[in-house]
């Protein structure tokens, strides 16, 4: 069995390796390169555009409205999709980045995520120009469809409807394994891991039947229960739940960190500097290394980036495709804030805290490992221990509770993804199935040890980027025609330029109809 595993494990290790270092994290920036150019640098040239209308306009009636019948308001959309984007990986991942990376990680997270933006927002108007209504009236879309419809459309040749339908599948399939690892057992695990430490570090329980540890089994069943009462409502449910938690935990953790930043402001000078002294690779340069440490930045940051803000995995466009609106761009833009809010918000501010904690030498760029020793301090939890010099007791728990809030709403979102991916592969009436299954493997979660799953997990999650890449990369003409269409009659004002949205023919009539009624 041992054996097993090791063989196992290492051709997940090879795969992994290549799927993220060798071709992934180099595709997924190069696509986010052509998308920026594509939109003319979208992301930049019309920023008071696009934050006027997320952000902006998040008070506005129409932001909240919920018209038409499975389908869920742009607001909540996007509170779904930062509820599964701003997870462990805005807390941990960004300081396992920076002990492993140095603080020049942080600069090529923010890389990725510049044009990351673009990535998402070509996603989000894909999902919508290429969604469709399902049996029960309910709006699906995501990768599989702009892979099937639009790569391999009817127009198009035979051969690339064939790779079309193959890589909307692929897509699919890693989909659903994801959802269960990245997206439900690991977020579960570390919610336990913390829930112990932070509230039950010192107390001993005999375990279940001598075997089953009690602890982690009482809060992976409490977590079930929660969970069940959400997700196995559906989409409305889960949409509900983020429109309120989401922005809750996200200004929460910023006020609480832009204590901690604030506390330590003789530090926060230096700290912006060694992110970009050592952004390429200054902090190996006395050890000959280098290259190698140049490397290994921007492998972390943009890596951490990704897993971050999802951008270029083609997640959260399956919901942002439930969104009640109609223009393709108008969700787009939501895209770009969503990487925005995770990315350059939450990421920096945690990256600040750990920079600014001590537990970083800023001259050097190196984790400072005796410090650390001497106070129980490791990549896990260096932001709890940051937290902890400040406040005491009560500021690590209040990251085991922020790590609750954003893991468990992580799982509330990949579970809306994981059912989108089973409608595609099977249809609607499995949806129930994988969504009771889901829940019951939160207690399975509760209780993992090995790490072996959540590697396997990762490599899934990266198969997801490519073929989701290669349909961006495909549609990057329709995406600029889809941007010029709106810039010339949303921001330029031309009254005579009919809108793009949608490929359906059957969206396309109804749309004329209204328009002829006056309706539009």
């Amino acid at each position: 069995m041992e054996q097993f595993v090791e063989i196992v494990t290492s051709v997940n290790d090879k795969i992994n390796s290549f799927v993220w270092v060798t071709i992934g994290l180099w595709l997924l920036i190069l696509t986010g390169i052509i998308m920026s150019f594509v939109t003319g640098f979208f992301q930049v040239t019309h920023i008071g555009h696009w934050m006027k209308k997320t952000i902006g306009g998040v008070f506005h009636k129409s932001a909240h409205n919920k018209k038409e019948k499975g389908s869920v308001s742009q607001f909540q959309a996007l509170c779904t999709a930062l509820a599964a984007t701003i997870g462990t990986g805005n807390i941990a991942g960004v300081a396992a980045a920076i002990v492993i990376g140095g603080p020049g990680a942080v600069f090529w997270m923010w890389v990725a995520a510049f044009f990351g933006m673009m990535t998402n927002y070509s996603e989000n108007i894909l999902g919508i120009f290429f969604r469709r209504k399902n049996k029960d009236g309910e709006w699906s879309g995501g990768a599989m469809y702009y892979l099937q419809d639009g790569l391999g459309g009817k127009n198009r040749s035979k051969p690339l409807q064939v790779i079309g339908r193959i890589l909307a599948i692929l897509f699919a399939v890693c989909a659903f394994l994801a959802a269960f690892g990245i997206g439900n057992m690991g977020q579960v695990n570390k919610i336990t891991l913390n829930i112990q430490s932070a509230f039950f570090g010192n107390m001993q329980i005999e375990p279940i039947f001598g075997v089953i540890p009690t602890i982690p089994f009482i809060i992976g069943i409490g977590i079930m229960i929660i969970g069940a009462l959400i997700i196995i409502g559906g989409l409305k449910r889960i949409a509900a739940v983020a429109e309120k938690v989401v922005p809750f935990m996200a200004i929460l953790y910023v006020i609480g960190a832009l204590v901690i930043i604030l506390y330590h402001i003789q530090s926060v000078g230096p700290a912006f500097l060694s992110i970009f002294k050592f952004a390429f690779g200054a902090k190996a340069i006395a050890g000959g290394t280098a290259g190698a440490m140049f490397k290994l930045a921007i492998t972390q940051g943009c890596k951490r980036g990704v897993f971050s803000n999802e951008a270029g995995l083609g997640s959260s466009v399956m919901v942002h495709s439930n969104s009640d609106v109609k223009e393709p761009v108008k969700q787009g833009l939501w895209g770009i804030f969503e990487v925005f809010a995770d990315t350059f918000v939450i990421c920096s501010m945690t990256a600040l805290v750990v920079l600014t904690s001590g537990y970083i030498d800023l001259e050097t760029g190196n984790f400072a490992a005796e410090l650390a020793a001497a106070n129980n301090v490791s990549d896990a939890n260096l932001v709890a221990k940051a937290f902890g010099g400040v406040f005491g007791a009560p500021g690590e728990w209040f990251i085991a509770v922020a790590i609750f809030l954003f893991a468990f709403t992580t799982v509330l979102g990949w579970s809306h993804y994981g059912s989108k991916a089973v409608e595609y592969l099977i249809n609607e009436k499995a949806v129930i199935v994988f969504r009771i299954v889901f829940v019951l493997f939160m207690v399975v979660g509760a209780l993992a040890t090995s790490s072996l799953a959540w590697d396997i997990s990762d490599t899934f999650n990266g198969m997801m980027m490519i073929p989701n890449l290669i349909g961006v990369l495909s549609l990057a003409p329709l995406v600029y025609k889809l941007t010029h269409n709106y810039i010339q009659r949303k921001i330029k004002g031309k009254t005579d330029v009919e809108p793009m949205l949608s490929f359906d023919p059957e969206i396309q009539k109804e749309h004329a109809e209204k328009v002829a009624q006056g309706a539009e």
